[in-house]
């Protein structure tokens, strides 16, 4: 069985994970450290979730009364509905509750909602949760959950990494706030990459030292993007990164830089360090800084930087003019390959390219920023 579910797991891209309560928690006091009442009043929507599990529910729910949180809504998807099979069973929570029914159990989602304290202990906590079933899966593109979204005034979860774009577009379609996890690549995304160069969507604060470890959806040691470590039952990714629309005080920290000068003469990085100048692209009117710490803090032309460089962004020192990709979004791209400079022409247009030693050499992805 242990097989039968890896090789399905394999085939479904098995990339829902459980985010850890800790991670939570760390994020959500950043905008609470700008903003106090950022959840006062507010309804907040847990979509993709499964609150008899989920850490995001537990948080919100036990932190209820201390945000002052008008309702929590949170929604899971039917285990029917899913891509993979597992040796699942309804929990003892739901098969001892009056409300339990083995015919909807596996195919109709559930919806848990805190409003107020029901069993007159005093205090609104997890204890108050209700809970129904949805009429249909609880797929966050149904009419119902739809509903549930105009409701709410912010909306909060790691969706499936396959299903990102949708969700993330399900979302603005509605004008919602919103915190999810992403992939760090989804930056460069045609969908998402405007939203971030016109300032109308940014990330959140980082996770620990680059490493966000979440717990499997299911249990193996098979996980779109992640490494899995069979002794935690968690997996790893370097990738990872929460992004929103709600302010928070990290993202208006200017960066210390050193000069140009300084950074030829004294920067950690081999790349940069004893250099005469920084190499400029051959395709795009403006030099290539490989790391964001060596930035100079006095060129005032465009610069072309790696997207983990939105990690450090302070839109009022730097302004974001475009990305370096094959549509040419930016407008920004001077010279245009043709298969009589390369055999891959095409790979060269979608990219930066820095011409050395004759040869054509595309860069990784690039956002193109200047200081303001």
């Amino acid at each position: 069985m242990a097989n039968e579910n890896l090789k399905e797991a394999k085939a479904a891209k098995n990339d829902e994970f459980y985010t850890q309560f800790h991670d939570i928690e760390v994020e959500m006091n950043a905008y609470l450290e700008y903003d106090p009442d950022v959840f006062k009043g507010k309804t907040v929507l847990l979509p993709c979730d499964d609150p008899e599990w989920s850490n995001f529910t537990k948080y919100f729910a036990a932190k209820f009364e201390e945000l002052g949180l008008k309702k929590l809504i949170s929604t899971s998807y039917a285990q029917e509905s899913k891509n993979y099979k597992t040796n699942w069973q309804p929990t003892l929570f739901e098969t001892e509750n009056p409300r339990f029914s083995a015919d909807k159990t596996a195919v109709c989602g559930k919806i848990f909602t805190l409003t107020h304290n029901i069993n007159n202990n005093g205090k609104i906590d997890i204890n108050d949760l209700e809970w129904e079933y949805l009429e249909g899966n609880g797929d966050f593109r149904s009419e119902e959950v739809t509903r549930l979204r105009d409701e709410a005034d912010i909306i909060i979860t790691n969706p499936p990494f396959s299903l990102f774009r949708e969700f993330l577009a399900w979302i603005i379609e509605a004008d919602k706030r919103f915190i999810i996890i992403g992939n760090m690549n989804c930056i460069t995304y045609k969908e998402v990459f405007p939203l971030i160069m016109y300032n109308k969507v940014w990330l959140g604060v980082p996770f620990p030292g680059g490493n966000a470890y979440f717990r499997p959806a299911i249990q193996s040691e098979y996980a779109v993007g992640g490494v899995y470590n069979e002794d935690t039952n968690l997996v790893k990714f370097r990738n990872c990164i929460w992004l929103t629309n709600i302010d928070h005080g990290r993202r208006h920290q200017p960066l210390s830089l050193m000069t140009m000068e300084d950074n030829l003469r004294f920067s950690k990085h081999k790349e940069i360090r004893g250099k005469i100048s920084y190499e400029h692209y051959d395709n795009y009117d403006a030099i290539e800084v490989p790391f964001t710490d060596a930035i100079p803090s006095d060129y005032e032309g465009v610069m072309g930087v790696p997207i983990s460089f939105l990690d450090k962004y302070c839109p009022e020192q730097f302004e974001i003019l475009g990305i370096t990709d094959r549509q040419n979004t930016s407008c920004l791209r001077t010279k245009r390959y043709t298969v009589y400079d390369s055999l891959k022409y095409n790979d060269l247009n979608a990219r930066s390219v820095i011409r050395r030693d004759g040869k054509y050499i595309p860069m990784y992805a690039r956002l193109l920023i200047r200081k303001l």
